[in-house]
C-alpha cells in the first residue's frame, strides 16, 4: 500500500485493540498517524511504542472533540484517513438496563462518533477515506446487547448518509463490522472458558478474529485501491452473521 505514504491518519481509540493494530499497519505503510484515547498514560505508552503522535481526547466529550480537531489541523493540516474507532461494550438484558448505562454507551458509541465525523469534515482532504468501526452485533441481534447493537446500527445508518453527502468531494465513507476479535475489550468482559467456547462454536471458521486482520481491511479501505468503494458495511466475522 505505497499510496498511504505521507497520508495523515487520525484513529480515535488508538491505544489498544483494533485501533492500535490499525495504527501499526498504517505506520508500516508510511502514513503519518495520530492516535487518540481518554487515558493519558495509555495513550502516551501506545504512541511511544508505535512511534506515532498521541493526543488525549474523550470521544464522549464534544469539547474534547473540538480541541482534537483544532490540534490536528494546526499540527498536520488536512486529514486523509479518519478511523472512528473509540467505543465501549457493555451488556445487560433490556429489562435491567439502566438509564446511566444507556447514556454511557450511546454517548461514546453513537453521539461521540457522530460528532467526531461532523467536526472533522471541514478538515478532511478531498478524496479522503472515513471508516467507522461498527459491529456484527448490529446484524445478528445478540441477546443482552440491545443498546450496544442499537448504537452500531445507528452508526451504519449515518455511514450511508455521510457517503452520499460527501460524495461530491470524493470522500469515501464505509463501515467495518468485526465479529468476536481477541482484543483487550474481550478480556475486560471476563468471559469464562465455556462462554468463549460458545462464541467460537457460533463462528463457522471456529476461531476468534485477530485485530491485525481487521486492521488490514481498514488499511485497504484507506487507500487508493478502494477508490470506488463507499457507503458499504464490511462484515469480518468468520461467517458468524451468515
Amino acid at each position: 500500500m505505497k499510496n498511504l505514504k505521507d497520508k495523515v491518519a487520525v484513529i480515535t481509540g488508538g491505544n489498544s485493540g483494533i485501533g492500535y493494530a490499525t495504527a501499526r499497519v498504517l505506520k508500516e505503510n508510511r502514513a503519518k498517524v495520530i492516535i487518540t484515547g481518554r487515558r493519558k498514560e495509555a495513550i502516551e505508552k501506545a504512541a511511544s511504542a508505535l512511534n506515532v503522535s498521541g493526543l488525549l481526547a474523550d470521544q464522549s466529550n464534544l469539547s474534547d472533540i473540538d480541541v482534537l480537531v483544532t490540534k490536528v489541523k494546526e499540527g498536520f493540516g488536512k486529514v486523509d484517513i479518519l478511523l472512528i474507532n473509540a467505543g465501549i461494550t457493555k451488556f445487560a438484558p433490556i429489562e435491567s438496563t439502566t438509564e446511566d448505562m444507556f447514556d454511557e454507551i450511546m454517548n461514546v458509541n453513537f453521539k461521540g462518533a457522530y460528532f467526531t465525523l461532523s467536526k472533522f469534515i471541514p478538515v478532511l482532504n478531498d478524496n479522503a477515506s472515513v471508516i467507522l468501526l461498527s459491529s456484527t452485533s448490529a446484524t445478528i441481534s445478540p441477546q443482552n446487547a440491545s443498546v450496544y447493537a442499537a448504537s452500531k446500527a445507528a452508526i451504519n445508518a449515518v455511514m450511508k448518509i455521510a457517503a452520499l453527502e460527501l460524495a461530491s468531494r470524493k470522500i469515501r465513507v464505509n463501515a467495518v463490522s468485526p465479529g468476536p476479535v481477541a482484543t483487550e475489550i474481550m478480556n475486560k468482559l471476563g468471559l469464562d472458558d465455556s462462554v468463549e467456547a460458545k462464541i467460537i462454536n457460533s463462528i463457522p471458521l471456529s476461531r476468534l478474529g485477530k485485530a491485525k486482520e481487521v486492521a488490514d481491511l481498514i488499511a485497504y479501505l484507506s487507500g487508493d485501491d478502494a477508490s470506488f468503494i463507499t457507503g458499504s458495511n464490511f462484515l469480518i466475522d468468520g461467517g458468524q452473521s451468515v
